[in-house]
């Protein structure tokens, strides 16, 4: 069963700002660019026809253009144990329209999305089990607390499915949605 996931890519030049930052936090898997995105649904492991009207579904939302931009970073922690870095995406009313349409659709393909508050990001690097951070946590939020890149339109989301390789999770795109109006 393929693991399934609704985003907007992010681009090239943008991406290439963001490698920029992936340096100084011992333990930290940093990201490749090309698996830089902005989720809008997690849909997890789902049976091929749920797949297949997923695809289908997600074709039927027809929103606008909107500009998307970053600004500053963030740690994601489970209790004092820290689980990712991330930059942070400015919140817009498009972005939070075009989520809330894409966790509607999946819910309505049967896929229970999760139910916490959006908080859009771009992953840059996950800790695993026991990462040893150090104070290069601190100075790595501290010294890019002011990051900012973009504005970009984005002007499509797409469907992705993940699977494990050997240098960590492989992205693919299913299926683009264009943003047309």
């Amino acid at each position: 069963m393929p693991r399934l996931f609704v985003a907007l890519p992010v681009p090239d030049e943008i991406a290439d700002e963001l490698m920029a930052l992936q340096s100084g936090v011992p333990d930290a898997r940093w990201l490749p660019p090309e698996n830089l995105h902005v989720t809008l649904c997690f849909a997890g492991e789902v049976q091929g026809a749920v797949m297949r009207d997923l695809e289908e579904e997600l074709a039927d939302i027809a929103g606008p253009r909107f500009a998307v931009a970053l600004a500053g970073v963030e740690q994601f922690s489970s209790g004092k144990q820290p689980r990712a870095l991330v930059a942070t995406v400015e919140r817009s009313d498009r972005l939070d329209w075009l989520q809330q349409k894409v966790a509607t659709v999946a819910r309505n393909c049967g896929i229970e999305v999760e139910r916490r508050k959006y908080r859009p990001h771009v992953t840059l690097a996950r800790f695993g089990n026991g990462a040893e951070t150090g104070h290069h946590l601190a100075q790595f939020m501290a010294s890019h607390s002011t990051f900012r890149a973009g504005p970009w339109i984005a002007d499509h989301f797409a469907l992705y499915s993940s699977r494990t390789g050997r240098n960590g999770s492989i992205y693919t795109e299913e299926a683009a949605y264009a943003l047309t109006f």
